[in-house]
């Protein structure tokens, strides 16, 4: 198993290091600032050996150029977006990044862009803004039948698998669960945790698949609260998972 270390960048996001355990070597997942990497690698004695990059977005792309030279693949969406690229992946690829030899597998997770990937193995998942805990990325580029047919897919993970996602997001996702959930007791326990959390300057990742199962609305658009209250938002009744979850999405953009 890896040793997996936030490293918190700009506002919000956090780079992800992961390094064998007792090893001196690091990948970083989704690097959106040079400088605070670069730091807690040195800090740490390691050698950066590899990056992984889930989407374009600058937060998560900018520290890759300063950070990256040849000897260092960078392996992401096969998006020219993505800077510095070496090796890019689609749905179905694999890859043994540099430095840590576990293999991923990469799974296509399209809608907040359209070439999002996320890395998979061993219990891990690195969504980037595809999957976050509570909630989901905002539909940028793709469709609410792409995000919801991906969004199915993994949710069918192992459910003790570690969700590392990109933003610490998690507060507010649930006090928008909170709406659409009043009377979801799980939601309502994890709500107080992770105010306790943050109210002592922690953060609240890794969640589970099964703690999203049980608490995530944005995986949870075929139980009977889920419908009934994205009908009455969206004031008719909603007869599939896809419009349940683009009502959910639409409400969770203005809430």
């Amino acid at each position: 198993m890896l040793d997996v270390t936030p490293i918190p960048v700009l506002s919000d996001n956090y780079t992800w290091l992961l390094r064998a355990p007792k090893g001196s070597n690091a990948v970083i997942v989704d690097p959106g600032a040079a400088e605070p990497v670069a730091h807690t690698i040195a800090g740490l004695g390691l050698t950066l050996t590899a990056i992984l990059v889930t989407h374009h977005h600058l937060d998560h792309v900018a520290g890759i150029e300063a950070l990256a030279n040849a000897e260092i693949p960078v392996y992401g969406p096969n998006d020219s977006r993505v800077p510095c690229l070496t090796h890019p992946l689609a749905a179905g690829d694999s890859c043994i990044p540099r430095g840590i030899e576990m293999e991923f597998e990469i799974l296509a997770v399209p809608g907040h862009t359209l070439e999002h990937i996320a890395f998979f193995s061993h219990g891990l998942l690195f969504a980037g803004d595809a999957l976050f805990a509570g909630g989901c990325g905002r539909m940028f580029e793709g469709t609410a039948a792409q995000m919801q047919n991906y969004l199915a897919e993994l949710r069918e993970l192992p459910p003790e698998t570690k969700l590392y996602c990109g933003h610490e997001y998690t507060q507010a996702n649930l006090a928008f669960a909170s709406a659409v959930e009043p009377n979801n007791q799980a939601l309502q326990q994890r709500i107080e945790t992770v105010s306790s959390q943050r109210q002592k300057g922690g953060i609240t990742l890794p969640s589970t698949l099964a703690e999203e199962r049980e608490t995530n609305p944005f995986l949870r658009w075929d139980e009977p609260e889920v419908i009934a209250q994205a009908s009455q938002h969206a004031g008719r009744k909603l007869n599939s998972p896809v419009e349940v979850f683009a009502v959910l999405r639409d409400w969770k953009d203005h809430f």
